[in-house]
This record gives C-alpha cells, structure tokens and sequence, in this order.
C-alpha cells in the first residue's frame, strides 16, 4: 500500500448525494483480473456526458474528489475503491460514507474525510473554480488558498496504517517472529501433532 501523508491538488467537484458502487464502477467493468484499467470504466454512466465534472479540464491531475451525503452505498465491491485509485483519486471528501466502502476503501490506502455538509460544499465552490486544495493527514486538517482550514476526525489506527503504507498483509507479516515462536514452541511440547491432518 502506498503511504499517504499529504498532498495538495484539483479536486473534482461531484457534489452526489448517495453515489453507490455501481456508479463508482459499473458491473459490466468488472470481468478483469487486474486492478488496472479500472479507472476508465469509473463514472461510466457520468461520463457519457461530455460536459461530466470527471473529464473537465478543471479535473486535469486531481487527486481528490468532493461527494455528498452516503457515499459509496449500494454493494461491497472492492472494485469501487480500485476504480478511484486507478482513476488517480487519493482522497475523497464527502459528509458520510457507506460502512462497507468505508472499510474496504481503507484497506486498499485511499482516504476518506468527513466533514460538515457546509465545509463541503465550501470545498466544491474552491474546486469548481479551479484552485487546489490541500489535505494533511498528519495534522488531519484540509486547506483551501483561502485560508480556510477544515479539521477532521480520523481512527488513530486507521491513520497510523495510511501514514506508514501498512497494509493487513504487512501487519500479519510483523507477527512473524511470534508466529514462527509459537509453532516452535507446539513443536516441542506437542510434537505429535505434526503432520496430524495427514493421519486423520
């Protein structure tokens, strides 16, 4: 997982109220093996318009996107997060979020901040008119050129693991001294039980 520590870019001012996974990524996009390339299916639906937020030169290079209410609702897929991190998006700033997309979002590294429904839609007004805006993890407060500054809340847990690229692949991988112990130690104190699944 690539760490995340801050960054200051266009945003893409969506403003969607209960954007769900299918809008995110349509099903018909997800026959692939590989994450890549997803983000050209993301927003397909949006997109078919050519006046879409998505493909606005103002979009060019962003980095974050600005949703409303409930996003990510609608089914698990993983895909959902891995069509906006192929699609270059590393933040997303909405005033809620679906619980699911939330975690899995999470796992795969991409930021999610909640802030109050007026301090987003100050935000969408700074990106609609094409200024970057700046969100810092560390001191987890998003910036404007304005000077406006928008602290928000974020799991110490959740923050730690964005801050340093940890993944739940690299935390089990720490335990493996502990592990390695462990099984050590049932070797030597319960040695029949090598190789016990083969005998049953």
């Amino acid at each position: 997982m690539t760490p995340f520590s801050s960054l200051s870019a266009p945003a893409i001012p969506l403003g969607k109220a209960n954007v769900d996974t299918d809008l995110i990524i349509p099903s018909r996009f997800l026959k692939t093996v590989t994450r890549k390339g997803l983000g050209k299916g993301a927003f397909a639906a949006l997109r078919e318009d050519p006046a879409n937020p998505i493909d606005s030169g103002l979009a060019r290079g962003a980095e974050i996107l600005i949703a409303g209410d409930n996003f990510g609702c609608g089914s698990s897929r993983e895909h959902a997060p891995w069509a906006l991190l192929d699609l270059g998006i590393r933040v997303v700033i909405a005033p809620s979020f679906a619980d699911i997309f939330a975690g899995n979002s999470f796992k795969n590294g991409l930021l999610l901040v909640a802030l109050p429904e007026d301090q987003v839609a100050r935000l969408m007004e700074v990106a609609a008119e094409g200024h970057a805006i700046g969100v810092d993890l560390e001191a987890q407060v998003v910036t404007t050129p304005y000077q406006d500054r928008f602290p928000f809340p974020i799991d110490p847990f959740q923050k730690s693991c964005l801050l340093e690229g940890i993944d739940e692949i690299s935390l089990t991988g720490e335990l493996e001294p502990a592990i390695a112990a462990h099984e050590a130690r049932l070797d030597a104190d319960m040695p029949w039980l090598r190789n016990a699944a083969h005998r049953a």
